[in-house]
This record gives C-alpha cells, structure tokens and sequence, in this order.
C-alpha cells in the first residue's frame, strides 16, 4: 500500500487529505477494488449499506457488477429515495461501469421495470457490447487526466449513446484494442463523463492499479468540502 501511494505522488496524482470520507456503495460488486484504490488515494473509506451510513460520508462510489441486482437492493434496503435525494442535493458521486448505469437519466436495453437514481444528463446502453464480447482492454487518452493513455478494462459494459450540453466528454472508445482487435461501431463511443459533482466511466480502473480516477475524484470530494 505504501508503495503505491508513493507511485501516485511521483506521478502528481497523490494530493488527498486522509480526513475525507469516500463511501463504497456496498450492497454487490467489486466493492474490495473501490476501496484499494480510495484507500490509496488517501481517503478513509467505509461501506454503505444504510442510509446512516451514506449521511456520514462526503462522496460516494458507485461500483461495478449488475445493475438490475442493484436496482433491487437498493430498494429492499430502502436506500434509492436517499441516494437520489443526496445526488440532487450536490454529493460527489464516481460510478463505474453499473455505476455509469446507476447515474444516467436514461437507459437503453435494461430489463422491465428497471430504474436507475439519475443526475447525469446521458442515455446509456446497458451490456452495449453485447454478449459476445464480455471483456477487452484499451488504452484511452483521458481528457484532463496527466500521465498518458488510461489502460481501461471493460467488462459487458455499457457507453453512453447521447450525452446533454452540461455534460463532459472525458474518453472514448479507440479504434483497436490493446490486442489489435479492431472495435467497430463501438468506436467513438463515449465511456467517461463528468457533469458537476458526477463523474462516470464504463470501464474499471478500479482493476488495474492505474488509480488516476479515484484520486481525480478524491481531490474533487476534497474540494466540495473546502467549498
């Protein structure tokens, strides 16, 4: 761990107070990498499961897994009124591939009944690559990110189909991927965003130990609250 804290502030990407609190919404998912990769960022991070928990925190990760099943568990733990309501009121809030689901307005090719917590003005397809292509990697130019491409992991992730006047375009999908696949009609299309205090991407940064992302978000949750 401190190895890696000390790769991130070689790299300038190491700039987080320890005193923030960074929750790891933790009810399915890859909640174990979220929390790494905060931690090595220099936030103290802690799960949230209740909405004490979530009141306690200042920003929210959104992690990746299946976004129907969170759908669900966030309302058999009678958390989605709260979280939409913290989202609406300014919380910070990075979602990651389900996460991105979670965070758009609007959704393509999810099941009947399926509803996301909203705030970030973007339609998304969900499992946009379909089932044929589970998982690939890529390396992505990150607009306002130092240090080079990104080495992104998708896996059956979704990309944002439309996205409105107040949100940022942060990444795209390359023409090929790291193994030489060309990528098709996915190329172009968007996998990172930011609009105000929301930041999405449909890969997993969480998964590979480049941690730009969650330090970017930290020093962003820093800010709000000197703010």
């Amino acid at each position: 761990m401190l190895d890696d804290r000390l790769r991130l502030r070689r790299r300038g990407a190491y700039t987080a107070a320890v005193t923030t609190t960074i929750g790891v919404l933790a009810l399915q998912g890859d909640v174990r990498e979220h929390t790494r990769a905060l931690e090595g960022a220099g936030a103290r991070v802690v799960p949230v499961r209740r909405r004490a928990e979530l009141e306690a925190v200042d920003g929210l990760v959104l992690p990746g897994g299946e976004s129907t099943t969170m759908d669900k568990l966030l309302r058999v733990f009678e958390l989605r009124d709260p979280l939409c309501a913290a989202i609406a009121d300014g919380l910070p809030v990075y979602g990651s591939c389900a996460g991105m689901i979670l965070l758009a307005d609007r959704i393509t090719g999810g099941i009947e009944g399926q509803q996301t917590l909203g705030g970030m003005d973007v339609t998304v397809q969900r499992n946009a690559f379909g089932r044929q292509v589970d998982s690939f990697e890529a390396d992505l130019p990150m607009q306002g990110f130092e240090g080079g491409p990104m080495r992104a992991v998708f896996i059956r992730a979704p990309w944002i189909t439309e996205a409105g006047p107040g949100v940022e375009v942060l990444a795209r999908i390359p023409e090929r991927s790291t193994a030489g696949e060309g990528l098709g009609e996915a190329a172009g299309k968007i996998v990172a965003a930011r609009s105000g205090r929301l930041l999405a991407t449909a890969f997993h940064p969480e998964v590979t130990g480049d941690w730009r992302v969650h330090a970017q978000f930290v020093r962003e949750v820093n800010a709000t609250r000197r703010s």
